[in-house]
């Protein structure tokens, strides 16, 4: 049994984990939620959400559960410090912990690597602002965006609402064809049910937030065999 301990802020698309836990053998997601503060996707408040204080909170009850790594599962309140303020957020998030640390913002990137996707395309949830954070966040590495598409929502509560129908809708406005991939930001949207359709839809790989931050670690917890053919290219089985 691999244990990768996640630290969730607030309540919104959480259940995401357990379903993943069942499609996965031999794998155990303990969720701790953090003090979310103000639910909102603005600068301030993300950096707030992300800061040492609150992620150190909860290292302890994951250190309880056997966790082998540990991921802050939150894309804002990571790639929001930039890409040496996102380093250094983990770092402290390790030296807390005591484990490997990283968060949904580096999982992105690896995952990209992962399913050999140079040029993506971004489906956010968030406002313009915040989805050209993620977009600089990616450049710096070194991946290019060839397509960032803002929905404007504010609060991860709202986000949390959106079914099936919206995030099919999302990919669809936020796919472009120069793109070998399509990454969709957010940990409070429900994407783990829909994954064979996004990337049926799609026609190419679709990263999701809570999908990369399990991928993310499994990684650090070098547990690289895990595979399942309803969580999408990411975690197909490697021949």
């Amino acid at each position: 049994m691999t244990t990768v301990g996640l630290l969730y802020p607030g309540h919104a698309a959480e259940d995401d984990y357990p379903r993943i836990e069942t499609l996965l053998t031999g794998v155990n997601l303990p969720v701790v939620h953090t003090d979310i503060g103000e639910d909102a996707h603005r600068e301030d408040a993300l950096r707030e959400m992300g800061s040492a204080e609150r992620l150190a909170a909860g290292v302890e009850e994951l250190r309880l559960s056997g966790a082998e790594s540990v991921v802050w599962a939150c894309t804002s309140g990571s790639f929001v410090y930039g890409w040496e303020g996102a380093h250094e957020q983990t770092r402290a998030l390790a030296l807390a912990a005591g484990l490997p640390a990283s968060s949904t913002s580096f999982a992105f990137a690896h995952a990209a690597r992962e399913v050999g996707a140079a040029r993506v395309a971004v489906a956010a949830t968030y406002p313009q602002d915040v989805t050209d954070l993620f977009a600089r966040f990616l450049k710096a590495a070194g991946i290019e965006v060839v397509a960032a598409r803002a929905s404007g929502i504010v609060t991860a509560a709202e986000v949390a609402t959106w079914g099936r129908e919206r995030v099919l809708e999302l990919l669809r406005e936020g796919d472009d064809p120069r793109a070998d991939a399509v990454l969709m930001p957010d940990t409070a949207l429900h994407t783990v049910a829909h994954l064979p359709e996004l990337e049926e839809a799609a026609g190419k790989p679709v990263l999701t937030a809570n999908q990369v931050t399990v991928w993310e670690g499994l990684r650090l917890a070098e547990r690289r065999g895990a595979w399942s053919d309803e969580l999408g290219r990411l975690f197909a089985r490697k021949d």
